[in-house]
């Protein structure tokens, strides 16, 4: 048994220990998941949003910032993703941005505003940002961060390249998923809750609608009326959530005539699960919807 000082000083030395590894700051969960597989239990991942925040366009406080500001490494998505990023004073040494290589493959958008929830008013504008949906561009991304980590990390370098091509073959596995799964779908009109989708569009082959609404919440009436004028332009059958709608939601869309779908695009972290085992499963729904 560890005497009083013994064991006070194996707590200090596992707390060094702890506080020894390396961290990854990253903007989204996609860029956690990809850190926490390349780095496993060597690196530290912090991914700061608040649980239900969109990090798309949520704003860090100052004691956030100060923990990001001192990370050995941040992971931005870029694509105009996480806008405050470009505000913020962050170590440009310590930088990442995962995307910059893939601009020529960048979706541009129209400018829509309006509100969700707590984090306010925002625009779409620009570039489209959620770029991992396109789950080629996603491995672009994880070579970029795995770069990134054996570049500020030099001790880790060995196992990034040991873990890098297992994270890619999942990528590359949900590809293909997506790709043959999803071909039944092509040449018809796909309506989603919120445009979110157009880098998933592309790269599969589908044609998706984007509407305004806010994840999770009950639509107004005047939403109803845009989602029955979209039916009627397009045609469409299927409806995308990005998020569980309230139940009378369903019913409602269901009396319209439409089979909803939950595909949460994963910015923020799963309640079970991870991005791969979410993702095959909501491709699998989206493909053998009733």
């Amino acid at each position: 048994m560890l005497k009083p000082l013994a064991f006070a000083l194996a707590l200090l030395a596992g707390a060094a220990s702890a506080q020894d590894r390396p961290v990854v700051a990253t903007v989204n969960y996609p860029l956690a998941w990809m850190a926490e597989r390349l780095g496993g239990d060597a690196v530290e991942v912090l991914f700061p949003v608040p649980e239900g925040r969109d990090p798309s366009f949520w704003r860090p406080g100052l004691s956030d910032i100060a923990a990001i500001q001192q990370a050995d490494l941040i992971a931005l998505n870029g694509a105009g993703f996480a806008a405050w990023t470009t505000r913020a004073s962050l170590p440009r040494s310590r930088l990442v941005d995962t995307s910059a290589k893939l601009s020529d493959a960048f979706i541009a958008t129209q400018s829509v505003t309006h509100s969700h929830g707590d984090d306010g008013a925002h625009s779409h504008t620009g570039t489209a940002s959620y770029t991992w949906l396109d789950f080629e561009l996603a491995a672009g991304q994880a070579r970029a961060l795995a770069a990134a980590m054996q570049r500020r990390m030099p001790d880790l370098s060995d196992q990034v390249a040991e873990t890098l091509p297992a994270l890619l073959a999942d990528l590359d596995a949900l590809d293909t998923q997506a790709r043959e799964a999803l071909a039944t779908l092509q040449g018809t009109t796909i309506i989603a809750t919120h445009p979110r989708y157009q880098y998933f569009a592309r790269a599969y082959g589908l044609d998706i609608a984007a509407l305004e609404w806010e994840a999770g919440a009950m639509p107004d009436e005047a939403q109803w009326q845009d989602l029955k004028d979209m039916m009627a332009d397009t045609g469409a059958s299927v409806l995308i959530w990005e998020a569980e709608p309230p139940r009378e939601a369903r019913d409602r869309a269901a009396e319209l005539g439409l089979v909803s779908v939950i595909f949460a695009p994963l910015a923020t972290r799963p309640a079970s699960g991870d991005f791969a085992s979410v993702m095959r499963a909501q491709i699998e729904a989206l493909a053998t919807r009733p």
